[in-house]
């Protein structure tokens, strides 16, 4: 049995029953404090760090009596932000031990509060912690931090999902998930799950055998110049069309790229203007909300129009190296655009979707960009 001192995010009891694993014991818990530490946020993530510091004081809670396999846990998690277990005596005088990070890991940025943590990261991060612990006994400490970017964004694409706006008029009939697996997770993950539904007719269907693709939500824009009459497509090798064995696997379609947590679909559709084209947009217009692949994908896609500038020095070769993007930017026209998307030659969904929103709407959106200032 060990006595541990928490005085971050842990602190926060419902993360750290999901990370000790639930067990519904109720926790030896009292408030205690740390004389010569510091606490400080960290700059390269939603977490504090904690370091020697002879005029500070660390406040945090004292959890008595965890046993072996709590603390395994407890390193399997900690340990997957390179935290250690470290000696230290309390200001109450209880002999305990607190997870320092490793030397010169962590940047400290300033001042840390559990408040702003939980009205802020913190529903992300218990959703993450879901499936950080769920790799308990199969995956290293190395492997589970080697993810962990795209374990927060899957997290903040489950958080995000609660406020969609769509199903008003949809059944909202019984599930039973009987079993759920992870059977491959990195960059992307997949899950088997078998499972039960309610159906039209009051019954529960036969278990049935699925599976699941989870990637990130996504935010698309389709930039439009509606003075020039406009769009910039932007084209790049897709893995879709290799996996398919199509002979075509450079594809055109919008601007795109997933919703980071800690950003809006709105914010995501600027930033990767700016980054895959060097734009800045006006505005948006939201065109849909939705999966493109509701049967076999929890991917969820935001589009946009974008309403800006399209000069023609915007064309040319872009895309960030840090993700090993090599991006050609195209001008086209609208009519063309529109003949492309008549003979087939568009085999992107979303592009072909934001075409015909443009085709609906242009003529108001022309209308509007002459009562601007004309273009020089």
């Amino acid at each position: 049995m060990k006595n541990l001192f928490f005085y971050g995010t842990l602190r926060h009891l419902p993360l750290l029953e999901i990370v000790m694993g639930n067990s519904g014991t109720a926790l030896d818990v009292t408030a205690d404090q740390l004389t010569g530490y510091r606490v400080s946020a960290v700059a390269e993530g939603p977490f504090p760090m904690i370091a020697p510091d002879p005029g500070a004081s660390a406040q945090g809670i004292l959890v008595r009596g965890l046993t072996d396999q709590e603390i395994a846990r407890l390193d399997f998690y900690e340990g997957s932000f390179a935290y250690d277990l470290r000696k230290v005596t309390l200001d109450s005088g209880t002999q305990a031990e607190v997870y320092v990070p490793q030397p010169d890991l962590w940047t400290p940025d300033g001042p840390w509060s559990l408040h702003e943590w939980e009205q802020g990261p913190g529903a992300i991060s218990v959703i993450a912690a879901r499936e950080v612990m769920g790799y308990f006994g199969s995956r290293s400490r190395k492997e589970v931090a080697g993810m962990f970017d795209m374990i927060r964004t899957r997290a903040a694409s489950e958080l995000r999902a609660g406020a969609s706006l769509h199903g008003k008029d949809s059944f909202h009939g019984a599930i039973e998930v009987q079993s759920r697996k992870r059977v491959y997770a990195n960059f992307f993950a997949l899950d088997e799950i078998e499972l039960r539904h309610e159906r039209y007719d009051g019954t529960l269907s036969a278990p049935l055998e699925r599976a699941v693709f989870i990637p990130a939500d996504a935010a698309l824009v389709l930039p439009y110049d509606p003075q020039r009459d406009l769009v910039l497509l932007v084209e790049q090798i897709r893995l879709g069309p290799i996996g398919r064995g199509d002979p075509t696997c450079w594809q055109s379609e919008p601007i795109a790229g997933r919703v980071d947590p800690g950003e809006t679909p709105q914010q995501a559709a600027h930033r990767e203007a700016k980054e895959e084209a060097g734009l800045t947009l006006e505005r948006l217009e939201t065109i849909v909300e939705g999966y493109p692949s509701p049967g076999t994908s929890s991917e969820f896609f935001y589009i946009y129009l974008g309403i800006t500038d399209l000069p023609d020095s915007i064309t040319g070769i872009g895309g960030l190296d840090t993700e090993d993007e090599n991006i050609r930017a195209h001008l086209v026209s609208f009519d063309d655009l529109m003949a492309r998307v008549a003979r087939q030659d568009v085999a992107n969904v979303p592009l072909a979707l934001c075409a015909y929103y443009l085709a609906r709407h242009r003529e108001r959106l022309r209308s509007d960009s002459t009562k601007g200032t004309p273009k020089g």
